[in-house]
């Protein structure tokens, strides 16, 4: 039996491709981190070893850092973003926002480079590039050091033009409809 397995755990042998993927979810519609999410669960049930680095998010509690904790260790999910940058309820500057996604961007090569995980998701990457705290050559280049059998998953909205065509899969979420036009602020358990 697996020694960092849970009492009682059934131990999965790993089933994987030999290919790893390039996938970005972006867009202006809700579903990008809950794709890549659904994802990690796919993964998991795969026997695979998952970690989210979270770019965007921070000053809120998610749930996804406790469902995690159900999957671990084959899911980890590092919150290192202070929250989202210039809305809601940002009080952090452009410095230490800029200091924190380019921490979460070193940590995202210490751990592609560490060979302990089959996927690796870069939530809200994105936005962090949009918004210019990190560079797109910095975020090129950790997609061009990606071992072969790494999936490699960037979700948020505004996916530059040249990360969208190095990707292997890219899907863009649109809004049609949302609660908020009604004035339904976000939802336990469906947004957090």
């Amino acid at each position: 039996m697996n020694a960092s397995a849970k009492p009682g755990a059934r131990v999965r042998a790993k089933e994987k491709s030999e290919h790893g993927l390039v996938i970005v979810y972006t867009g202006k519609g809700k579903g990008k981190t809950t794709a890549a999410l659904g994802m990690a669960l796919r993964a998991v049930g795969r026997g695979w070893h998952v970690l989210m680095i979270q770019f965007g998010k921070g000053a809120w509690h998610y749930a996804e850092l406790d469902s995690s904790k159900r999957l671990a260790p084959e899911f980890e999910i590092i919150p290192m973003g202070l929250g989202f940058y210039k809305i809601l309820d940002d009080a952090h500057s452009e410095q230490e926002h800029r200091a924190a996604a380019q921490q979460a961007l070193a940590l995202a090569h210490e751990k592609m480079a560490s060979g302990e995980y089959d996927m690796l998701i870069l939530d809200e990457i994105n936005g962090s590039l949009a918004a210019g705290l990190i560079s797109l050559d910095d975020v090129l280049q950790l997609v061009k050091a990606k071992p072969q059998d790494l999936t490699l998953v960037l979700t948020g909205r505004y996916a530059p033009q040249e990360l969208i065509d190095r990707a292997d899969l890219v899907t863009e979420m649109r809004e049609i409809k949302h609660p908020y036009q009604k004035g339904i602020l976000a939802q336990k358990g469906i947004d957090y």
